[in-house]
């Protein structure tokens, strides 16, 4: 089997993170062996050196620092105040700038130049997220003829809302310079297909998913991504004895936790569910004393305004919501804007009673997936899940609602919050059984295997 080369905009120092990304990719790596490239976090003032090499088994990995400048214009800049609003739909958060344009073509043509030396003939090489997706143009200028394949991790937006970034066409040459392009949604993959249809380098869709003549050939398909069931089962269940899950569960003094966990980015639909919790308290006084909301959102970008705007407006709503509804021996909302451990998040996501997923756009949103596998199949918690997040695609079972609708988001807790036990069981058991079928490994194989066949 060929080696793997993995390339995302951030590495996991020693590959340590346990996000679905890294997950799946390490596994991919160590099955075949290979190397991992990208950045590594660090922000030098000088010139991009060359990649620092460090080899853990059959795993090498590749990593380099940003220029101060390429930092804030390519990765603050283009990628994540132009292209993660415009991929998320938040058009009022989008504000283009020609200048970090030309830094986000600047930094992938940097990466293409010092990935090339590390590839060998047979490699195949497996790109991931928006952050770079025009490096398989850069690669093929540099000479790289092997087989490329490019993840989007992120939703796909159609042709209106792409049509809103001025260089829309130069990033739709640069997905059809890649031999395979990945989406996790049918939605996602439909919105690719008419992006492409309506230029002059490509036309309809063929039947084997073939965009088809017009220097547009590239092998689109879905691959939803999935999670170590049986890893996060096995985790949830070792956290729950541990001291702080032991604190949190007494603390609750009784009272059933509704927990959301999210990075705390305009996307996830925060403030419109606090707003939902909010309407549920003002509309069910029997439940005043008898939840717990908690709320863990690290923070992110902390260089994007964005992100300071949506950090401020949380902590007023959940400081406005505590100050109406709170009592001496009861608080509604404990907002934590800070990281906590893998096994202390899987253990609390166990003892939660409703899980919040509510984004206003996702890709598909893994902690979906994580609060299902977390839970105890004799009492499990419901499940209530934003209907445009990709894994409402795969978890119907779950509580779905419209994140835009405040009373909508309100009844869906209510719902979750009443669910007899036995309902509860059942659509538990039919979300374990879709997660187990396109788990992290099936999504790594397909992928690895589209590729393995160009």
């Amino acid at each position: 089997m060929s080696r793997i080369i993995a390339v995302s905009n951030r590495v996991p120092v020693g590959g340590k993170s346990s996000g679905g990304l890294a997950v799946g990719v390490l596994a991919a790596l160590e099955e075949y062996g290979g190397v991992w490239f990208g950045w590594n976090g660090e922000i030098v003032d000088g010139d991009m050196p060359d990649p620092e090499i460090e080899r853990r088994g059959r795993v090498t990995y590749a990593t380099l620092p940003l220029n101060r400048q390429d930092f804030d214009d390519y990765y603050n800049g283009f990628s994540n105040n132009i292209l993660w609003p415009l991929f998320h739909f938040q058009l009022g958060v989008f504000s283009y700038d020609r200048r970090q344009f030309e830094a986000y073509c600047r930094v992938n043509a940097l990466f293409a130049r010092k990935l090339a030396p590390l590839i060998e003939p047979g490699d195949l090489i497996w790109v991931h997220d928006y952050h770079l997706i025009l490096l398989a143009s850069e690669l093929r200028r540099a000479g790289i003829e092997q087989p490329i394949g490019f993840f989007l991790h992120v939703p796909f937006p159609g042709v209106d809302v792409l049509r809103a970034l001025p260089p829309y066409q130069a990033m739709l040459r640069g997905l059809c310079a890649y031999d395979v392009v990945g989406f996790q949604t049918q939605r996602d993959l439909r919105s690719f297909e008419e992006n492409i249809a309506q230029q002059d380098f490509g036309d309809a869709m063929l039947a084997d998913r073939r965009v088809g003549s017009k220097g547009c050939d590239v092998h689109a398909d879905v691959f939803p991504i999935g999670i170590d069931v049986a890893g996060i089962k096995r985790l949830a269940q070792e956290a729950v004895g541990t001291p702080p899950i032991a604190r949190m569960a007494d603390s609750l003094h009784g009272r059933q936790l509704v927990i959301g966990v999210d990075r705390l980015d305009y996307s996830k639909g925060l403030p419109e569910r606090f707003r939902a919790y909010e309407r549920l308290l003002e509309q069910n006084t029997d439940l005043r004393g008898e939840l717990v909301f908690m709320q863990i959102a690290p923070p992110s970008r902390t260089g994007v305004r964005a992100y300071v705007e949506i950090r401020e407006e949380l902590e007023q709503t959940a400081g406005n919501i505590n100050g109406r509804y709170a009592e001496m021996d009861w608080m509604p909302i404990r907002y934590l804007n800070r990281k906590y451990s893998r096994r202390t998040l899987m253990g609390l996501l166990r003892i939660a009673r409703v899980a919040v997923v509510t984004p206003l756009r996702d890709g598909m949103n893994l902690v979906a997936k994580e609060y299902v596998a977390a839970q105890d199949p004799e009492n499990p918690g419901a499940l209530v899940l934003s209907t445009l997040a990709g894994a409402a695609r795969e978890l119907d079972d779950a509580t779905l609602v419209n994140p835009y609708d405040i009373e909508d988001v309100s009844e869906g807790i209510m719902q979750a919050i009443a669910m007899p036990l036995a309902e509860r069981r059942e659509r538990h058991r039919a979300m374990i059984e879709a997660l187990e079928r396109n788990d992290i490994t099936r999504w790594r194989t397909r992928f690895v295997d589209a590729l393995s066949g160009c």
